[in-house]
C-alpha cells in the first residue's frame, strides 16, 4: 500500500465510526485498494483471498450503513466547501443497469424488462469546476407497476425538494460561501422554488426550465417568448468539446434575461428571472444550442447572465462523474447478492469516482503544483518508466505526472488535444499502480 493511498485516505475517512474498530479498518483498506485499482473487480483489487472473502464480509454485514461510510466524506466536503467564495451544488440521477444479474431487491428502469437502481447525488464544484465531493446521495430501486398501470413506493420527484433542503441546510451553516443549487430540467418545479421561498432562499437555484408557462396578467403571454421579446442583453462566446459523435466547435449566444412572476401552484406566486442563451452562426446542418433558464438570481447585465450561464454550463460536470464512476470503477459489473450490498459499495465507490475527477481536475487548474503531493515516489518512477521517458532533474509538477498517466490510457499529447480527460487518466491508472507494486517488490527483494 502507498503512503499516498494510506494518506489521503485516513484524511478522508478521518472520524469514520461503523462501531467498531476493525469494520473501520476495513473500510479504509477497501477505499485504498479500491482507489489504486479503479477498474478492477472486488477480488482483483484486493490483495489476497483472506482480504477478499473479508471485504464481501463487510459489503454483507446488515450493521454497516452506506450513510456512515460516506459520513466523512461529506464531512471533508464541507470543510472544502467552506474554503470558496461560490460553490456549485448540482443534483442528477443516473441509472444503475444490473440485468441479467441475480440481485435481491432491484426494481425497473426506463423499461419494465430492464433490472437496477437509481443514484441521485448532490456533487459539488467550485465556480471554475473544481469537484470538493458528494454532499450527499439518494439510492432506491423502483416498485413494479401494478395492473392498474400504477407505480407504488416513493414519490421520485421529492428528491428535487429534498435536494434543496439538504443544500439550504449547510447553507445556514456557512454564511460567507454562496451556494447555488443546479440541476437540470426535472427540477424545473414550483414545489422546489416554493420551498426554497419559504425559507427565505438560503441557497441560490439554478434549474433549466422545462414548461413554457403562461404568465399571470399579461394576456396569455407566455414565459420564454415574452423573455426573448426585446434587445439581448448581450454575447457569450465558448467551446464546447467533442461528444460521442459531435465533433467540438466554437459556440456564440446571444443572452436575454426577465424577471417575471409565476404562479406557485398553491394559489400564490413566485418572482423568478428567467434567461434565455440561444446560439447565433450555428454550423450548418448542426442544432443551435439553446437553453432557458430559471432562477432565483436578479439578472441586469450581460456579466450577470454570463456567470449564470457558466454555473449551469458546470453542470456537465456531475455526467463526467456519473462517467467515472459507471465506465472507470465499472460499478454495474459489481456481482452482489443484494441491493444493500450494493449500496454499501456504491458509498466506496462513489469516493473513488471523485478522487479521479478531483485528480483530473487538479492537473488542469493547478498544473504547477508538486505531484509528490498526491503520487508515490514509485508511482511517478513508474509513470516515467511505462512511457520510457527519462526522469526529470527537478521534481515533477502534477500536470506532468497526470499528463504520462493518461498517455498510458490512450491520450495522445498532441498540441491540439487539450488536457486529458479522466478515461484515459483512470485507465492510465491501472498501470502506474501496478508498475509502482513491481518496483516495491522488486526493491523488497534485493533488500
Amino acid at each position: 500500500m502507498t503512503k499516498v493511498a494510506q494518506q489521503w485516505t485516513e484524511q478522508e475517512f478521518a472520524g469514520l465510526d461503523l462501531g467498531d474498530a476493525r469494520l473501520n479498518k476495513r473500510a479504509k483498506r477497501m477505499m485504498e485498494r479500491f482507489s489504486a485499482n479503479p477498474t478492477a473487480s472486488i477480488p482483483d483489487a484486493c490483495d489476497s483471498w483472506g482480504e477478499t472473502c473479508a471485504a464481501y464480509r463487510f459489503l454483507g454485514n446488515a450493521e454497516v450503513e452506506w450513510e456512515a461510510i460516506l459520513a466523512p466524506h461529506w464531512e471533508r466536503t464541507e470543510e472544502r466547501m467552506r474554503a470558496q467564495p461560490v460553490v456549485l451544488c448540482i443534483q442528477d440521477s443516473t441509472e444503475l443497469d444490473f440485468n441479467g444479474q441475480e440481485i435481491d431487491g432491484l426494481g425497473p428502469l426506463n423499461y419494465e424488462a430492464r433490472r437496477g437502481m437509481y443514484l441521485h447525488p448532490t456533487y459539488v464544484v467550485t465556480a471554475q469546476r473544481e469537484p470538493l465531493g458528494v454532499l450527499d446521495a439518494w439510492m432506491w430501486a423502483r416498485e413494479k407497476r401494478g395492473a392498474d398501470g400504477v407505480r407504488s413506493g416513493l414519490i421520485e420527484s421529492k428528491r428535487w425538494v429534498e435536494g434543496y433542503q439538504r443544500v439550504a441546510e449547510i447553507a445556514a451553516k456557512m454564511p460567507e460561501t454562496r451556494l447555488v443549487y443546479v440541476a437540470d430540467r426535472e427540477a424545473d418545479m414550483v414545489e422546489m422554488m416554493r420551498c426554497a421561498r419559504d425559507l427565505g432562499t438560503p441557497a441560490d437555484w439554478l434549474v433549466r426550465a422545462k414548461h413554457n408557462r403562461c404568465l399571470p396578467d399579461e394576456d396569455g403571454a407566455k414565459l420564454w417568448e415574452a423573455t426573448t421579446a426585446g434587445a439581448p442583453l448581450g454575447e457569450i462566446a465558448f467551446a464546447v468539446g467533442s461528444r460521442e459523435n459531435q465533433k467540438g466547435r466554437a459556440v456564440r449566444q446571444q443572452l436575454w434575461a426577465r424577471e417575471v412572476e409565476i404562479k406557485d401552484g398553491n394559489k400564490g406566486r413566485i418572482t423568478v428571472t428567467c434567461v434565455v442563451a440561444r446560439e447565433v452562426g450555428a454550423p450548418a446542418g448542426v442544432n443551435p444550442i439553446e437553453w432557458r433558464l430559471l432562477t432565483n438570481r436578479t439578472v441586469a447585465s450581460q456579466e450577470q447572465a454570463v456567470e449564470l450561464i457558466n454555473w449551469y454550463r458546470a453542470r456537465w460536470e456531475i455526467e463526467i462523474y456519473f462517467h467515472v464512476l459507471k465506465n472507470g470503477c465499472e460499478v454495474e459489473a459489481l456481482q452482489l447478492s443484494s441491493f444493500e450490498r450494493l449500496e454499501r459499495a456504491l458509498a466506496l465507490f462513489m469516493v473513488v469516482a471523485w478522487r479521479v475527477t478531483y485528480l483530473m481536475r487538479k492537473g488542469r487548474t493547478c498544473p504547477d503544483l508538486d505531484a509528490s503531493l498526491f503520487f508515490d515516489p514509485d508511482e511517478i518512477r513508474g509513470a516515467y518508466l511505462l512511457t520510457k521517458k527519462k526522469m526529470p532533474a527537478n521534481p515533477p509538477t502534477l500536470n506532468e505526472v497526470v499528463r504520462l498517466i493518461a498517455q498510458l490510457g490512450g491520450f495522445l499529447g498532441r498540441k491540439s488535444d487539450g488536457e486529458p480527460g479522466a478515461k484515459t487518466i483512470w485507465r492510465g491508472l491501472d498501470q502506474v499502480f501496478a508498475a509502482a507494486e513491481t518496483l516495491r517488490s522488486l526493491r523488497d527483494g534485493l533488500g
